[in-house]
């Protein structure tokens, strides 16, 4: 069997060993994705002991590849919420994730002079104990850039692998010392969460308004919609008993009703009060010659316009009440930028609703067509950002993206911006984690290969249970330093805490593990999604920094 031949049958090997491990669970814990870097360790043990040789360069260029597939996925993933997630409502929880993601720094930097640990090792313990991969990643790869020796490199694989298996179970220690600290009732604390969520608005409203306001007889519907705003939709009108779509020669007299709908529960009462008092008329359009439909954004020719450019609501007489994208209901108006997979809710008569789905697309098979130019393009793009050197102040040293850094941050504006002409970076979520998986257990089938040979002789000789000792430092002072000052200082409830504390270590078996402790209550999941796209973002930036720091301090 020849080199390359071999190194694929030892990575598909590392994969079943792998993902059989990682999918063994005590009570709901186990490794996940991260017991393919133990099943690399075992395999490679065993290549080490009886002196096979594999194909090196194809390896490498395998373990790097992985790592972009994986960083571009995720970018893509979380690119459409990234921003929204840095808005008023999430700048508490971001804050604290950040404080948690800089102490564990800050951490690391101080064990290092403290134990005059190598560079590479110290590295690879801290992305262990935060239990991320992308940050091994990136540590791995600004190490290459400054030009540490691969066998050094490949050391951050045994660190990681030290700390890693306590640092899932640090997380969940650190939910558990502040529930025992502050005497916290679970039931209690989803019972204050519950009451407090209950008047926030998730969903559009909706209200049925009766013209009561003599000024409006003989008003034509435009001026209505002038006064009201373009933060609210009225989606039909019912005048004499028949109910019709609202257009531009409609002419509103006191008596007729009007459906109105919007997010903004003070805009719908202002509404109100100009034209006259909610009432329980029923506006639907069963058993009339309007329908209701949902239609899908998916012609290419639509991409990037405003629904105003189009003009739809004149054209074809109909009204596109709301829009969701990605599970989020927006109000539809004429500023609002079309996106591949957007919905729609339309109403008007059939003829014109099938008009308007012909012109938009409405072909859901192509929700799940995977565009292959818009990705080559992204990574291509990714790549090169990653290899353009740039200077922060006070840094003295330029610093470079990297292969984990570019690809995330370019995936993330292109999903941010949706699409650019007939390029769309719309991806199926089936197509993106398969993606995902496949560049992760590449990467760390690589790295546990490469490390695996040593794995076992650190343990003994004293090292590597050293190195625990400090990845159990650095899981444990960050999350609980932040996580007691957020409940003293900041009041914040433990539930939401819990997923915070998940979040912050961008870890799924610990998002499990929260949402267990109160299966009805959604704050810890909340959270998570809060933080989780700004913490990666950050976790993959920070061990780039601290090398960038102690290389010129003396660390190379």
């Amino acid at each position: 069997m020849g080199e390359i031949a071999l190194s694929l049958l030892v990575l598909s090997v590392v994969a079943v060993v792998g993902l059989w491990l990682g999918g063994l669970k005590i009570k709901g814990v186990g490794l996940g994705i991260g017991g393919v870097l133990f099943g690399g360790i075992l395999v490679g043990h065993i290549i080490s002991q009886f002196g096979w040789h594999i194909d090196n360069h194809a390896m490498h260029f395998i373990k790097e590849f992985g790592l972009i597939l994986f960083v571009y996925t995720i970018g893509i993933q979380v690119g459409p919420g990234f921003f929204a997630s840095l808005k008023s409502s999430g700048l508490k929880l971001n804050g604290l994730a950040f404080g948690i993601v800089l102490l564990g720094g800050l951490t690391a930097v101080m064990l290092y002079f403290v134990f005059d640990l190598p560079l590479h090792v110290i590295l690879g313990i801290f992305s262990g104990a935060v239990t991320n991969t992308p940050s091994l990643a990136a540590g791995q790869q600004v190490l290459q850039e400054l030009g540490e020796a691969t066998h050094q490199t490949d050391m951050l694989g045994l660190g990681y692998a030290m700390a890693y298996p306590f640092g899932i179970l640090g997380i969940l220690l650190s939910m558990w010392l502040i529930r025992i600290v502050f005497e916290i009732s679970v039931d209690k604390e989803a019972e204050i969460y519950d009451s407090k969520s209950a008047g926030k608005v998730r969903n559009l409203l909706s209200v049925n308004i009766l013209i009561e306001n003599p000024n409006m007889n003989g008003m034509k519907f435009p001026e209505l919609a002038s006064l009201v705003g373009d933060d609210i939709v009225c989606s039909r009108v019912k005048t004499q008993g028949n109910l019709k779509v609202p257009g531009e020669d409609t002419i509103l007299n006191v008596g007729d009703y009007l459906h109105f709908v919007g997010a903004d529960p003070e805009k719908l009462h202002r509404a109100m009060v100009i034209i006259g008092s909610e009432v329980a008329e029923s506006l639907s359009t069963k058993g009339t010659m309007l329908k209701s439909d949902r239609i899908v954004v998916t012609n290419e020719k639509v991409l990037g316009k405003h629904l105003g450019e189009l003009d739809i609501k004149y054209q074809h007489n109909v009204v596109i009440s709301r829009l969701n994208r990605a599970g989020v209901e927006l109000v539809a108006n004429r500023d609002s930028v079309l996106q591949f997979g957007d919905i729609l809710y339309i109403i008007g008569q059939q003829s014109d609703i099938d008009d308007v789905g012909r012109m938009i697309g409405n072909k859901t098979s192509q929700l799940q067509n995977v565009q292959m130019l818009p990705i080559f393009i992204g990574i291509g793009l990714g790549v090169l950002l990653g290899s353009v050197p740039f200077q922060l102040p006070h840094l003295p040293a330029p610093l470079k993206l990297g292969l984990a850094g570019g690809p995330l941050i370019v995936a993330i504006i292109l999903a941010r911006i949706g699409s650019i002409g007939r390029l769309y970076w719309f991806m199926p979520p089936s197509a993106n984690l398969a993606l995902r998986e496949i560049g992760i257990v590449l990467f760390l089938a690589v790295v546990g290969i490469s490390c695996g040979g040593n794995f076992f002789t650190t343990i003994l000789d004293g090292e590597g249970l050293t190195w625990m000792g400090l990845g159990v430092v650095i899981t444990l002072v960050p999350l609980l330093t932040v996580g007691l000052l957020a409940r003293l200082s900041g009041k914040l409830n433990y539930l939401t805490i819990c997923g915070l504390m998940a979040g912050s270590m961008t870890d799924p078996p610990a998002l499990a593990f929260a949402n267990s402790i109160h299966a009805t209550c959604g704050a810890s999941a909340l959270a998570y999604a809060t933080v989780y796209p700004l913490v990666m973002c950050l976790r993959i930036l920070t061990p780039q920094i601290i090398a960038v720091l102690l290389w010129t301090t003396g660390g190379g």
